[in-house]
Parts: C-alpha cells; sequence; structure tokens
C-alpha cells in the first residue's frame, strides 16, 4: 500500500500553492487532478493589485500578503526556470469627474502609503490613452502568468510522481481517527480538498457557504497599448507580452453559460474602448468560474466531525495575492495545531453544519 502525508484533491491555485508548500517542507503529498483547460486559476489574469474595490481601499491584510506572494512566486521561478510574476504599476484611471473628487478627497489622510505614488503629481501621459479625469499610479501591483505556473508545477508532479491525471471518487475515500484511506492502496494522514467551485457538491464540505461566479475575459492583440503598466478603468488589461494584452473580467451569477458570451465580449470590447484610442483586435475570449465565499473571505480548516479531513477553497478573485500567505497558514494549522485567522477559519460558519445528519467517514 502506498502512504503518503497528504492527499490534496484539485491543482489550481490553492492545491498548487498548498502542494508546493508542504513538498517544501518535507512532506509527502500526493495531488489527484483532471486538467481543465477553462479552470478559474487559468483563466485569470493572476492581477495581484494593493488598491482595489468602490471604496478604493487597501487590500485586506496587504502587509501580511503581498511579501508572502512575491517571496514565493519568485522562488517557484528560480526552481522551475521559467518567467512566471511580472511587478508592474497599475494606472488606476478615473471615470468620472465624481470618481476623481471622491477619490482624491480621502488622499489627505494618506491612506495607501507607499502603495499609492503622491495623488498630487500627474500620471504619465500615454499615447493613445483615454484618462480625461486623471488617476493615480498604484505601486507594487503586477500579474502572474497563473496557467505557465500551473503547468511547471504540472510537469513536475508527472516526472516525480506526486501528481496523478484523475478524477476524484468520494465513495473510495474513508476518514477515521488515524487519517484516511482512499481505495484500497493509499493511506495518508490528511486529505485536503481544494476543489475550487465544485466543492459545493464536496459530501463533507459542501455545507460551507460558496457562492461561484462565472468570470469572462479577452486575449487582444493591442501592439501600440503600453507594456510598463497595467491599465485599470473599469476592466483591467494585463500586457502578456508580443503585443497582447488581457482584459476582463466580467461577474456573473448563476445560471452559468456553458460557453463564452457574446455579451461578454461586447462588455469588455466596448470598455477596451472607452479605454484607448489604439487598434485592436479580440483573439479570444475564455471563461472560468470562481469559488467566492458569502462574506467574502477565504475558507480554511478542518472538519468539525473528521479532523483528518480538511479544506482550502474560496479564495475569489484575489486568489493569487492571498494563496502563498494562506498556505502557509493552513499548512501550519494541520503540522502543528496552529490557530487559523478568525476571518478564514471555517469555524464561522459552523452553525450551518448539518449536524442532525448522522455522522459518517464516508458518503450515504
Amino acid at each position: 500500500m502506498q502512504e503518503a502525508d497528504y492527499l490534496i484533491i484539485g491543482h489550481g491555485l490553492a492545491g498548487a500553492t498548498l502542494a508546493y508548500t508542504l513538498r517544501r517542507r518535507g512532506r509527502r503529498v500526493l495531488v489527484l487532478d483532471q486538467y481543465q483547460p477553462d479552470s478559474a486559476t487559468r483563466v485569470a489574469a493572476g492581477l495581484i493589485n494593493p488598491v482595489a474595490g468602490k471604496r478604493f481601499a487597501l487590500a485586506w491584510r496587504i502587509q501580511d500578503f503581498l511579501p508572502a506572494a512575491r517571496a514565493f512566486y519568485k522562488e517557484l521561478e528560480a526552481e522551475l526556470g521559467r518567467p512566471l510574476y511580472h511587478e508592474k504599476p497599475i494606472l488606476k484611471l478615473f471615470g468620472s469627474v465624481r470618481e476623481q473628487n471622491d477619490v482624491l478627497a480621502r488622499s489627505a489622510g494618506n491612506p495607501w502609503g507607499d502603495y499609492v505614488a503622491d495623488p498630487a503629481q500627474p500620471l504619465p501621459e500615454v499615447p493613445g490613452l483615454e484618462q480625461p479625469f486623471g488617476g493615480l499610479e498604484l505601486r507594487h501591483g503586477g500579474w502572474l502568468d497563473t496557467a505557465a505556473m500551473l503547468d511547471g508545477l504540472a510537469e513536475d508532479g508527472r516526472q516525480n510522481g506526486w501528481l496523478r491525471a484523475e478524477t476524484f471518487k468520494p465513495e473510495l475515500l474513508v476518514a477515521d481517527a488515524g487519517g484516511a484511506s482512499y481505495g484500497p492502496g493509499l493511506r495518508v494522514r490528511r486529505v485536503v480538498f481544494c476543489e475550487g467551485h465544485a466543492a459545493t457538491a464536496n459530501p463533507w464540505f459542501g455545507w460551507l457557504p460558496l457562492t461561484p461566479n462565472q468570470g469572462e475575459v479577452l486575449d487582444v492583440e493591442a501592439p501600440d497599448l503600453p507594456t510598463d503598466y497595467v491599465l485599470n478603468r473599469g476592466a483591467y488589461v494585463v500586457p502578456v507580452g508580443e503585443g497582447r494584452v488581457r482584459v476582463g473580467a466580467t461577474y456573473r451569477w448563476p445560471p452559468f453559460s456553458p460557453e463564452p458570451t457574446a455579451e461578454a465580449r461586447a462588455e469588455l470590447s466596448q470598455r477596451l474602448h472607452e479605454l484607448t484610442r489604439t487598434p485592436f483586435r479580440v483573439t479570444g475570449q475564455r471563461a472560468g468560474i470562481r469559488p467566492a465565499v458569502r462574506d467574502r473571505k477565504p475558507l480554511l480548516g478542518t472538519h468539525p466531525a473528521h479532523p483528518a479531513l480538511a479544506v482550502f477553497n474560496g479564495l475569489g478573485s484575489k486568489g493569487v495575492l492571498l494563496a502563498p500567505r494562506l498556505a502557509e497558514l493552513l499548512a501550519d494549522a494541520l503540522e502543528t495545531g496552529a490557530e487559523l485567522w478568525p476571518e478564514v477559519n471555517i469555524i464561522r460558519y459552523q452553525a450551518l453544519y448539518p449536524v442532525t445528519l448522522p455522522p459518517a467517514a464516508t458518503p450515504a
């Protein structure tokens, strides 16, 4: 019988960062994952934005997350021997006089620290860019080539035997006081579910309040757009090299479309038209389903009745920023019993757990 310390279900952003973190600690890890070309991680532009949202506030715990993300992705770049993390300033362009006034009024107290350049300084003049209301330059942002990261790790996983290209079958999993068995040939100390939006059907963690939403992005040829900045006004525009940019993203609540939609293509094209006078050509369109959570905080922790089972999910649209630090946090909790942050611990949703059901190690 094969033995491992951890069985990880899913190799998207959550599963990949957790598996790497645990393997870096010397743990024996096995990952089960069935490749999906339009998974949320592969569709995402991988944007790291330190200041975002309608309130234009600093991202949650940015001082914890950003240094951890930068160090993690740079280490991974060196190990995989390929560029992954691209640090670029973000030009946040105002869409109206009202937005301009609201944000500049808030700037008096310098609420953003070093993450925003001096608001009194004008933005750089960028040929072809529409910026009638001005904007701000955000520092320490950038983007991660998520597909390249997953491809590099998956190649290593196949070569070294820690990644299996197979679909997880819940009926084969049996949890007990000492760990868990999967089928007749595998025994592990813990199982961690990193399934993204598919966790809504998970027999052990389906009670958690995941609220998936669908996002679409465009791949665009725009050789005249600037390559030194990520652009943001109503949509993000991420330069990905060779005169190409990625434009996104839309938000759609269920029911989801099985294919990319004409409506999303028109919406994102219009947003790009409003941003630039330079010509561009849409070359591709993709849709993925994000694993979001009701309170917009991720889901980490062990099962209330089966401590050998754990979950790492709900990273949402800021997953690239959050995943490395949260993977360390969960690894510490699983390895040493360290406390999880209350904002992410699934115990905050304990009231939703169906305690009326008879305790069972396997789904009915």
